[in-house]
Parts: structure tokens; sequence; C-alpha cells
């Protein structure tokens, strides 16, 4: 068959993981990209061998486009990919899939309501490490899971923020440490527990930072309708990125993950490891950081295969709403200061 013919909405820092992914694909081929800073869009045009829009209303009217990219600050994936899916295109927005749960729901429903696909990037789910410990999990190898907690303790900088004209904002970003640093790690525990969520109880704040509105720390459990326990905690104000840590501990052992590299110790002295393979690399070119790995290539192509297939991508809109009401339920629990049930 042909390729999918692509488009990419915002060429950020997030923006050569999707294009180089493209590159690489069997099934897909980019042909158009889009950005509001003009030179962006047109150097990132000359590197890939696309044309290049500042609006991608024009893009989408001027370009066979049979499924768009959206890698845009926060505030702007929701009403992007209504516009998006009204056009009849697929759709596969970053991270998170909006900033409320209201406008992540009507994301799914117009998506459905226009017979389009939407996919949702949470790329670790398909680190190997990853992998491992849900498949324990799931094979009943390691038994039922009796409790859950995860750290993030990163560095974000007041500098940081300076340099962009929406991070450390509620309207635009959305939140801080929770929605833009810990979303991940959050994502893979509640993908890892597999349960339904009854109620979050947490406390946000603003510790370390002089010039954001949002939190740069959160604490807090989450109570699943299993009856067992997720307790999470995440600051962006440490002295570096130290790895991120998530343990889940079950019946026949305790599966823990720091960094990429997950260790299984069951009860009965067995030991399983597994880290990222040093042999899967991509240069996606200067400015991208090495942590970010491949697996935004492994995502992108399995949502190309589920295309092809008319099957539902393993990430979809439905399943990440789960965890888009899981960290809007954590802030409002923060602001509100009472334990929300979802």
């Amino acid at each position: 068959m042909s390729k999918f013919k692509v488009g990419i909405i915002g060429c950020g820092n997030i923006f050569p993981m999707h294009a180089s992914s493209i590159q690489l694909s069997d099934t897909a081929e980019l042909v158009a990209i889009c950005d509001n800073k003009e030179e962006r869009a047109k150097q990132a045009a000359e590197k890939y061998n696309c044309n290049f829009y500042t609006n991608y209303e024009e893009m989408l009217d001027k370009e066979e486009i049979d499924v768009v990219h959206i890698c845009t600050p926060h505030y702007l994936h929701a009403s992007m990919t209504k516009y998006v899916a009204s056009k009849g295109k697929h759709i596969l927005t970053e991270k998170p899939m909006s900033i409320t749960t209201e406008e992540a729901r009507e994301m799914v429903d117009v998506c459905e309501s226009n017979g389009v696909t939407l996919g949702v990037i949470f790329q670790n789910r398909y680190n190997p490490g990853s992998q491992l410990i849900k498949d324990a999990i799931m094979n009943g190898s390691l038994g039922q899971v009796l409790g859950a907690k995860c750290s993030v303790t990163w560095n974000r900088s007041d500098e940081y923020y300076s340099q962009s004209d929406w991070k450390g904002t509620w309207e635009k970003e959305g939140g801080g440490v929770l929605i833009d640093q810990a979303i991940h790690t959050m994502d893979l525990m509640r993908w890892f527990v597999g349960e339904e969520i009854e109620y979050v109880d947490a406390q946000i704040g603003n510790r370390a930072h002089e010039i954001i509105e949002v939190e740069d720390s959160v604490e807090g459990v989450i109570k699943f309708k299993n009856g067992i326990f997720g307790g999470f905690f995440a600051i962006n104000y440490y002295s570096y990125d130290a790895p991120v840590e998530i343990e889940v501990h079950c019946v026949k052992g305790i599966a823990k993950m720091v960094a990429d590299k997950a260790t299984i110790k069951y009860s009965d002295g067995k030991e399983v490891t597994v880290d990222k393979n040093p042999n899967e690399v991509i240069d996606y070119g200067e400015g991208v950081k090495i942590y970010w790995g491949v697996s935004h290539m492994k995502q992108i192509r399995d949502y190309y295969e589920a295309l092809k297939n008319g099957e539902t991508p393993f990430i979809d809109g439905k399943e990440a709403l789960k965890t888009q009401e899981m960290i809007s339920g954590i802030y409002q629990s923060g602001k509100e200061h009472q334990r929300i049930y979802l």
C-alpha cells in the first residue's frame, strides 16, 4: 500500500523525535510541517525535505494529509485535535493529551464522531524494562499487586522557565512538575497496577521557584478500586535530573525500575533484570536529549501499524484519558485540599 501522508504541527524540542521516526518509517511519509515561527518552520522543512506553513489550517487545506502529529504547547492540543478531526484526519498528539479532563473527553468524542483514530504519546511504556514489569504482572508470575510507589526528582530552573512563553503557567502548561516532568512516571505506575482509581489525595506547592505560577512539588496517594494504594512524590528543584524510580510490591516479589533499568526480585530468590538495548540508537540531531531514547520511534511505528490494519492503537485516546483523569484529579485535590473521587 502507499504510505500515510503526514503533517506535523509544532517544531519545538520534541519535533525531531516525530520527524525522524516518520522518516525512518516504512508506512508513513512526512509531507508538511507547521510552526508559528517561520524561520524555525523553514529550517525544519529544509532538513526533512517537505513543505512548511505557519498556519496549520492552511496546511490542511493545501496538502493531502492522512495523519497529523501535534507537538505544540499543552493548551493547544485539544483545540487542534478537534479541528484536525473535523477535517477527517487521524491524530497522534504528544502528552499530555490536554490540560483538563473535560477537554480530553471532548477530544475522544470528536475523534469518534468523525471516524478518525486518536493516539497519545506515552513512549516509556515501550521501554524494555516497562514491558518486563507489565508482562510479569499480567502473566501472574509476580502475583497480585499489593502496592506501588514512584518518585521523580529533577531540575528545572527559573532560567528554564524564562526561556519559554508558555511553560510555568496554569493557562498554557496546565501545571508544572506533575503534568510535564512526572506524567510519564505516573502513567507507568498506573499502567502497572492496571486497576481503576477510586480517589486521589494530594498536596501541591511552589517551594523553590520565583517566576512560575505552577507547582514545583507534588506528593500524595492514589487509592485504586481493588483497595491498594500507590504513593507518589515529584519535585523539579533538585540539583540534577536523578533517575526516576518506580516500585511495585506483589505477592510473589518486588519489581523496581530505576531510570530505564527494571529488576524483578522474586520471593523464591530468582532475579530478572532488563535494561535498554545499547545497540538501539537513533540520531535525532543536535539538541535532542539522549535519555529520550528510541521508544518514540517504537510507539509511532506501532501507531501506523494499527492504522494500516484498522486496529485500535496500543495507547489511544480512551487509554490516555485514564491518565489525564488521574493528573487532573491530583491538581483538583491539591488546589481544594481534599480527597477527589474519580
